[in-house]
């Protein structure tokens, strides 16, 4: 009875959205999953880059696995595509940010051309050092990662469908230090505070921008532990690497059956859809930005077969009916607003640098992309320099800008996501069965 009351609590409207549960499922599992899972699969999205090298900035005890299953394959230059290869050792721009600055120098022209005679353009290596500074700082005040910089020797190409993300094996105590970490250090706590960290018992405590925050840091976390429950490998006697992988049922309710969690479960799981619905509207509020891309990688075939995947699935996002309404938070423009706006990204940025504190080789990966992917719908939808009312001449001369990596991070998190609400069902129709 227990198993059945948990799974009627997972029902009805999610917390501070104007959705329901079974809304984002019907949408997800027969219209989002099928495409997007497909689409992932395609080589622009397979490979990310990412540095894996860097150390724990948090604590001086960071101990890694060293097993094989914790281990993650990088790609050797024949194994990339041409054009990826060549994008990442010249340093070069998202395609479609690209093409924008093209066509706005072309308009720019053609306002500023006619009569009065030529202006002199050329500006001094001394002066062009000082605008690329200007830039990256301008950039760095939208984003909610840290840049790992793409010129590190220790960033390096990984094909994500040979290295899926699952449960590895590890017990080591870095996964639990992690989110110790991030729930206590690095979620916002209510003033009246009633345990060691904001729970749903004490969230009615925070404000929305506040309460936005930990459901998406809880949405994250419970994703990734669906994505374990959903990959788990039971081993056999002969031991680990000759056992099967599968959904574990019983862990699964370890971690979501209300009698488990002292009720918190349900909870995690509406945060879950949380999550979902934050990264599908910025995927939406992005969608013209995004179908300017050429999503390029050598492969003229593949290249076109992406874009139109990418386009129709836009479109169908874009349809959505209910989407998270961004636009209720960090309202006004006052000094306060700024400061718990600029406090949000700094809790984020923090987030992501835990991530490299995970000992896991694998989990780490997957963390790392899907912190980054989250931090890209908060830069799309907090930024302040991209509106989805945007036509193309206007977004031709907006700022805003999301780098291939960016754009790769986003569509996999998503994905993510999208698995996990999928994987949910799995688990509704073995628990009831």
């Amino acid at each position: 009875c227990g198993v059945y009351f948990y799974f009627s609590q997972l029902e009805g409207q999610i917390d501070d959205c104007e959705c329901s549960v079974n809304t984002v499922d019907y949408f997800n599992n027969l219209k989002i999953y099928p495409r997007l899972n497909s689409l992932l699969l395609k080589d622009f999205f397979r490979f990310y880059r990412v540095n894996l090298e860097r150390g724990c900035p948090f604590w001086p005890d960071f101990k890694r696995c060293t097993t094989e299953h914790c281990s993650v394959e990088t790609c050797s230059e024949g194994q990339v595509p041409a054009g990826l290869s060549t994008e990442a050792k010249n340093g070069k721009e998202s395609s479609a940010h690209k093409y924008l600055k093209e066509a706005q120098n072309e308009e720019d022209c053609d306002e500023n051309h006619g009569g009065l005679g030529a202006v002199d353009r050329t500006l001094s290596e001394e002066t062009k050092e000082e605008f690329e500074k200007w830039q990256k700082y301008d950039e760095s005040q939208d984003n909610f990662c840290e840049t790992e910089g793409e010129s590190l020797t220790d960033v390096k190409y990984v094909d994500l469908h040979r290295n899926p993300e699952r449960f590895t094996g590890y017990k080591g105590v870095s996964s639990h230090r992690v989110w110790k970490s991030i729930y206590q250090e690095n979620c916002f706590k209510p003033d009246h505070e009633h345990g060691p960290f904001t729970t749903s018992k004490n969230l009615g405590e925070l404000c929305l921008e506040k309460r936005a925050f930990f459901r998406a840091i809880s949405g994250l976390h419970t994703s990734i532990t669906v994505h374990l429950c959903a990959t788990h490998y039971t081993p056999s006697k002969t031991g680990f690497g000759s056992g099967n992988w599968g959904l574990n049922v019983p862990e699964f309710l370890k971690r979501f059956s209300t009698d488990q969690t002292d009720g918190e479960g349900p909870d995690r799981l509406k945060n879950l859809y949380f999550v979902y619905l934050l990264e599908l509207r910025a995927l939406a509020k992005a969608a013209l930005y995004i179908e300017a891309q050429s999503f390029y990688t050598g492969d003229d075939v593949e290249d076109a077969e992406v874009k139109s995947a990418v386009t129709e699935l836009l479109s169908i996002i874009k349809s959505f009916p209910n989407h998270f309404k961004e636009s209720v938070l960090f309202p006004g423009k006052d000094e306060e607003t700024a400061k718990l706006k600029e406090e949000f990204r700094q809790h984020f940025i923090n987030i992501t640098r835990i991530m490299d504190c995970v000992g896991c080789d694998k989990c780490r990966l997957w963390g790392k992309l899907q912190t980054e992917g989250l931090g890209t719908a908060l830069k799309i939808l907090f930024s302040g320099k991209l509106d989805s009312d945007l036509k193309m001449p206007q977004l031709k001369k907006n700022s805003f800008h999301l780098t291939r990596k960016e754009i790769v991070a986003l569509f996999n998190a998503f994905g993510r996501l999208s698995t996990s609400v999928y994987q949910l069902e799995n688990f509704r129709k073995l628990i009831k069965s």
